[in-house]
């Protein structure tokens, strides 16, 4: 396979859109991760919550967001609009962060939570179906890389700003919390001001029902897409919650004040990596690049399940954020490059629900192991399922790339 004129286009030509939706989710994370990088600790150490617990509320958090995801893409390929639905969605997320240091128990977190990713539902299928959208096609997987990499330097700010604000307010978690509000509105305002949605990138609008799917919708996705959903269904079963790793540093004797830097240095490498991931897939065989991330997430799970000292956790968080970084963005690729471009926020949307429902299910499965067997138990059989998921994306029919103008290219 030859390699000449590897380097990138010029970046200026990704869209400007795309940096703005970028810089949207840069923001958001920040928010979220400064709250979710201590979330597990919050409520194991401070509210007394299991790690089964931990498990369920972050299982139906994520599946709550999927769900919704799926109403979400399908509306929008219905109403002719993206935008209007993601500025909903990240409002509403936004909405919910002062809800966290505010809470006093269990019951209180697991609200904040479902609203909060209730909202990430709503925006997530439209956005990633936006970008598809407004980017050329020989540009896509740049496209999908940038956003997710500005995505990822938010997703290491917040537990950054984590480590600083438990350190100056000394370990005091609710106040803490209330720093996250701020990014939360700013994200608002870029997605408002900084994207607009081109008028020949709207799909035309049908007189369909509101909401829910209808008949026949889920069948013209075709084989080739609905492969791409099974693959990133059975990853998701082995690539649980990332909760679990922030209390995998704990457990073997991190300081609290420290235990944000396993965020912070999985969304480093993430980071880091999703954009070089993106312009390989411009020019690469992104299937090929696809089964080579998959695979990098088995040395990490071994990492973690050995994992005596919190270097050890660390260096497995950073395979585990390599590992992200090779197949975040190339999943969104790959559901764009097949599915039909009138049915993209369908896809998308389903795509989303089928790996909520994964991450349902290996939240819950981890939660579980981890109470019955340990850690290492919990991490070990992530190996093995990242394993079948890789065998699966073997099997699948080659991907053919679906351009905006609904015209397939080799």
């Amino acid at each position: 396979m030859k390699l000449e004129g590897l380097a990138a286009p010029p970046i200026a030509r990704i869209p400007r859109g795309v940096w703005a939706l970028g810089l949207t989710s840069l923001f958001m994370d920040l928010s979220s991760e400064l709250i979710h990088s201590l979330l597990p600790i919050f409520l194991v150490v401070t509210l007394g919550a299991s790690p089964l617990v931990l498990g369920l509320l972050e299982g139906v958090a994520e599946a709550t967001a999927s769900f919704a995801k799926l109403v979400s893409g399908a509306l929008s390929d219905r109403i002719g609009r993206r935008k209007p639905l993601a500025l909903l969605g990240y409002g509403m997320a936004a909405a919910t962060k002062p809800l966290f240091p505010l809470a006093t128990g269990v019951g209180a977190v697991f609200l904040a939570r479902f609203l909060d990713r209730l909202g990430k539902g709503i925006r997530g299928a439209p956005r990633d179906a936006l970008v598809a959208d407004i980017t050329p096609l020989e540009l896509r997987a740049s496209a999908y890389g940038l956003r997710q990499a500005l995505d990822t330097v938010g997703a290491f700010l917040g537990p950054l700003a984590a480590i600083g604000l438990m350190w100056a307010f000394a370990e005091d978690v609710r106040t803490v919390l209330w720093f996250a509000v701020l990014p939360a509105l700013i994200c608002v305002l870029v997605l408002w001001l900084g994207v607009e949605e081109p008028e020949a990138s709207r799909p035309p609008a049908r007189p369909r029902p509101r909401l829910g799917l209808a008949p026949g919708d889920l069948a013209t996705l075709g084989p080739a897409c609905w492969w791409i959903v099974a693959v990133g269904t059975v990853l998701a079963l082995a690539r649980f919650s990332e909760a679990f790793l922030v209390l995998r540093a704990q457990e073997v004797g991190m300081a609290l004040t420290l235990v944000p830097i396993v965020m912070v240095v999985m969304s480093l490498v993430f980071s880091l990596t999703a954009w070089p991931a993106g312009r390989l897939g411009d020019r690469l065989d992104r299937r090929k690049l696809l089964l080579l991330g998959i695979l990098v997430l088995v040395p990490a799970d071994l990492l973690l399940a050995a994992a005596g000292s919190p270097a050890t956790v660390l260096w497995g968080v950073a395979v585990w954020g390599l590992h992200m970084g090779l197949t975040q963005g190339l999943l969104a690729t790959l559901v764009a490059d097949t599915a039909p471009v009138a049915r993209r926020g369908t896809a998308f949307g389903v795509f989303h629900l089928a790996s909520g429902v994964g991450t349902l299910l290996a939240s819950l499965l981890a939660g579980a192991l981890w109470d019955l067997y340990g850690a290492p138990a919990t991490f070990l059989v992530g190996a093995g399922l990242a394993l079948a998921s890789a065998l699966l994306l073997l099997a699948a029919p080659r991907v053919q790339r679906r351009g905006g103008s609904g015209r397939i290219s080799a």
